[in-house]
């Protein structure tokens, strides 16, 4: 259902930590939102060093956008994005201070994913049954 993208220079996160790093943003997400970690979808776009930038010098930040339902309890979204970043910089060995977690999100009839289109924050469990 989600899908996060976490963008960064190249050679930033070695494959080990990038796996370490899915299955702990997979986990996290699946705690909070109750719903099977098998939906959580964690993509890697790395950059050349010339092309990612903070405050108009080249950078090595790591950058995760996700997209999510619109619906989910604030602070529940709030405590995502705070347990994320700390799985960040626990996991990847990078600065709090070059984290970036953030949120968009459109109504869950904005999207279908397996033919379907998703259900309400509250509504998994019958949508994962199949009624």
């Amino acid at each position: 259902m989600p899908i996060y993208t976490c963008t960064t220079t190249e050679s930033t996160l070695p494959r080990s930590i990038k796996a370490a790093l899915a299955r702990e943003i997979a986990t996290i997400h699946s705690q909070i939102n109750h719903v099977p970690s098998t939906y959580v979808n964690v993509a890697f776009h790395e950059l050349s060093g010339d092309n990612l930038y903070t405050d108009g010098a080249p950078a090595s930040p790591v950058l995760v956008s996700g997209w999510i339902r619109e619906g989910h309890p604030k602070t529940e979204v709030t405590r995502l994005a705070t347990e994320i970043a700390s799985a960040v910089t626990r996991i990847a060995g990078v600065p709090a201070e070059q984290v970036l977690v953030v949120f968009e999100s459109s109504p869950a009839s904005f999207a279908v994913e397996g033919g379907r289109v998703l259900p309400e924050p509250g509504q998994e469990q019958a949508w994962i049954a199949g009624t």
